[in-house]
């Protein structure tokens, strides 16, 4: 990874980080049509891994895969406007969080439906080899979701048909409030279904990107889907709703010495790089005012309720 990359992928992980603190702020005001959904302690898994994919890739990230989000170019005011439910919002009020998709930007819908997005990404994968496009699919799953149907259908799919498929999995710790010990024998990466695998440090944002760089090549090679799997841990409950009462406080101080963040700046530091010391400022600075030009804008009208519902 390049001095260049380096930066860019600490800006989004940072953004990502201080975007969903201002999102909780707005919760915790009550201005949050519903809960709030955090990556903290797993922005490298989001960030990292979009960063290594190519332009014309596509990507169906997940409720705490903002900051992949972010690197393929959604802007933090249109996640305030779709959080808020505003009438300019990127689905028009009509849906909440990042589940909205820009085709223009790669970007495929999530769905509150765990694993189901994996089998849409295979037949998107699909589509770039009868094309014969050089292109890759990319798509991320947690402990709990690698246990659905959906995940080992999509993945054997993938795998049979021999896709460029990358299936980024982020063994965060929990499923909702489940340890992995209560859900699943064995390590997570033992569920690839005979797709290549990688296992990282997924709080080792410089690991993450050289392991996706090196699962996109696989697959442009012709090697077939890669699970990339992520060894992380979610700092947060399952969304802000959730206190986390569960977790051994322990065990989280653990993984808060392994913060993600910090750990990017001390290898950028051992190598001269340093990110602008006004970031983190500029940043907090233009996330507030586009937070609050965000409660400004308009709510839905009733007449738009039936929008892209129904065909006249």
């Amino acid at each position: 990874m390049d001095q260049d990359t380096a930066l860019r992928l600490y800006e989004a992980m940072l953004l990502t980080r201080l975007a969903e603190e201002r999102l909780v702020k707005l919760f915790r005001q009550g201005q949050t049509l519903g809960s709030v959904y955090r990556s903290l302690g797993q922005e490298a898994t989001a960030c990292a891994t979009a960063m290594a994919l190519g332009p014309d890739d596509v990507i169906a990230p997940m409720i705490r895969n903002l900051g992949s989000m972010f690197v393929r170019g959604v802007t933090p005011e249109e996640i305030f406007l779709q959080y808020l439910g505003r009438a300019t919002g990127p689905s028009g009020g009509r849906e909440h969080n990042n589940h909205f998709g820009s085709v223009a930007r790669g970007v495929i819908a999530p769905t509150s439906m765990l694993g189901a997005l994996i089998p849409v990404m295979a037949g998107v994968a699909l589509s770039f080899r009868q094309k014969g496009e050089r292109r890759v699919a990319m798509t991320w799953i947690g402990d709990g979701g690698s246990s659905t149907g959906a995940f080992y259908e999509g993945l054997n799919f993938a795998t049979v048909q021999n896709l460029p498929l990358i299936v980024v999995g982020e063994s965060n710790g929990y499923a909702f409030s489940t340890p992995p010990e209560r859900q699943m024998a064995g390590h997570m990466s033992q569920r690839s279904q005979g797709a290549f695998t990688l296992t990282v440090d997924g709080n080792d944002a410089a690991a993450v990107y050289e392991a996706s760089a090196q699962a996109r090549q696989h697959c442009l090679e012709g090697g077939g889907p890669v699970f990339l799997v992520c060894e992380t841990f979610r700092m947060k409950g399952h969304a802000e709703h959730d206190d986390q009462r569960y977790v051994n406080p322990g065990l989280l101080a653990q993984w808060a010495a392994r913060d993600p963040l910090p750990r990017l700046e001390t290898w950028m530091a051992q190598r001269g790089w340093r990110p602008d010391p006004s970031l983190g400022p500029r940043l907090e600075a233009k996330l507030a005012a586009e937070a609050e030009a965000a409660l400004e804008a308009p709510w839905p009208g009733t007449g738009a309720l039936s929008a892209g519902i129904f065909s006249s």
